[in-house]
């Protein structure tokens, strides 16, 4: 098994150039963890929910709604990213995105070919494809 058959390939991602205010709207539409963000069409980063909430300002401390925008408005996203990820290429053996993926504590990992990114493989897809396997091992897999 190979990476392209459990890669997500429809990716949504976010440039270089957005803000933090970008990003937080991005997670805020979505159920997405991960969001890898691009310049041009390379990889240049992976920002997460929580790289997001370690760069903003806390609510709890009397920032307004308004001030709090405004600073995730003019911090770049570059700024909270994780930069230069770590990724994988569509051909490698799914085995060796999961060793990855558990051996580094990774929650995503960029796939990428012919250096633009083309996909994405998460523990969530690695967990799904735990559910095949073990469902098409029968019912005694599943005890």
């Amino acid at each position: 098994m190979l990476v392209r058959d459990f890669m997500t390939t429809d990716v949504t991602t976010l440039q270089d150039t957005d803000s933090l205010l970008d990003a937080r709207m991005v997670f805020v539409r979505s159920s997405f963890r991960h969001i890898p963000v691009l310049h041009g069409r390379q990889i240049v980063g992976i920002v997460t929910e929580h790289d997001i909430r370690q760069h903003s300002p806390s609510l709890l401390t009397g920032v307004v709604q308004e001030e709090y925008n405004r600073v995730l408005e003019t911090t770049p996203i570059t700024r909270a990213m994780t930069k230069e990820p770590v990724s994988v290429t569509p051909e490698q053996p799914v085995f060796e995105a999961a060793q990855l993926l558990y051996s580094r504590r990774f929650g995503c990992l960029p796939v990428v070919e012919d250096g633009e990114l083309v996909g994405i493989v998460t523990t969530s897809d690695m967990l799904r494809l735990l559910v095949q396997i073990i469902h098409s091992r029968g019912p005694a897999a599943r005890a």
